[in-house]
């Protein structure tokens, strides 16, 4: 239901909205191509892991080498727990989906057991297609 304070919506609105997504995927496309003949220029330039910069038309091109690091999470546990350092492990308990959904279509447990243990969101989306092809 529209109330007084809301506008309508109007042919003219869905035609821009369908055009406008159209060009923002064609966009998205062609900066995803453009990024990646910058990163095979610095590749080539300066090597896969190196930051570069080059100076072309009066506009800078930079790139930066971001390094991030994290233990591998098999091999971390067993060779703590060979030296002995089990507590710099966590323990982490989550319910198993996939189990759970099982146990239910076996009848090992019943949903009323589960009676606010499920957390449901929603989020909408739009979306906005010609009926007939253009």
């Amino acid at each position: 239901m529209v109330s007084n304070n809301e506008s309508l919506i109007t042919g003219d609105m869905l035609v821009r909205y369908y055009e406008l997504n159209k060009q923002k995927k064609e966009i998205e496309l062609e900066l995803t191509q453009l990024k990646d003949a910058f990163q095979n220029y610095f590749n080539h330039l300066v090597g896969t892991e190196k930051k570069g910069e080059i100076t072309v038309s009066g506009f800078k091109l930079q790139r930066q080498i971001r390094k991030s690091e994290k233990f591998h999470e098999v091999e971390t546990v067993k060779r703590l727990e060979e030296l002995k350092m089990t507590d710099l492990i966590q323990v982490t308990k989550k319910p198993d989906d996939t189990k759970i959904k099982a146990a239910l279509d076996l009848g090992l447990i019943m949903p009323s057991h589960l009676e606010g243990c499920i957390a449901t969101s929603y989020s909408p989306a739009i979306s906005v297609k010609p009926v007939t092809p253009r």
